[in-house]
């Protein structure tokens, strides 16, 4: 069976806001099968911004253990995403998730991989799934040449990537803190 492709998520950190943004597309192989998936979620009463890339099944069963792991530590975003990530990397059916996570509070930008990866960005940007690379190249550039607000460069990413990325479309949500 063709492996499912499931987005570009980026996350820029950038003049004391924080935007995470995600297109809307969804393809198995070749063919496109949604083109209007939402992928960024507030948790945590609206202060805690997610978004996630991967196996859909996968990255909602990664999306509502980090949200446990938040109630259970307050809000604490680097404390929620260490844990889920050890508790990805020891219990075995979780290890067996294709999915990635960025979470984003006002004072922290992470990314959570399954091989129990906590990153923090050192430039303020992250980006997961398929089209992330693209996405990455022109927020960076953007962030040094354009004057924008974290929002504006993370729709302005992602434009660009849909135009580069076949797994990218120009559906975009885009949530800020």
């Amino acid at each position: 069976m063709p492996r499912m492709h499931s987005t570009t998520i980026l996350a820029v950190r950038h003049r004391d806001g924080v935007a995470i943004g995600g297109d809307g597309q969804v393809t198995l192989g070749q063919y496109v099968v949604k083109s209007d998936a939402h992928k960024i979620r507030r948790l945590y009463s609206g202060r805690v911004l997610t978004g996630f890339a991967g196996a859909s099944a996968d990255a909602f069963a990664l999306l509502e253990r980090f949200e446990a792991k938040l109630k259970d530590f307050q809000g604490n975003v680097p404390r929620a995403a260490t844990e889920l990530a050890k508790d990805w990397r020891m219990d075995r059916s979780l290890r067996r998730l294709e999915a990635m996570l960025i979470a984003a509070d006002r004072e922290h930008l992470l990314m959570v991989g399954g091989t129990g990866d906590v990153i923090q960005p050192t430039d303020g940007v992250a980006g997961v799934g398929s089209g992330s690379p693209y996405a990455l190249a022109a927020a960076r550039a953007l962030l040094k040449h354009a004057d924008l607000s974290a929002a504006q460069l993370v729709r302005s990413a992602l434009e660009i990537a849909a135009d580069l990325c076949i797994y990218t479309n120009r559906n975009i949500d885009v949530e800020e803190l």
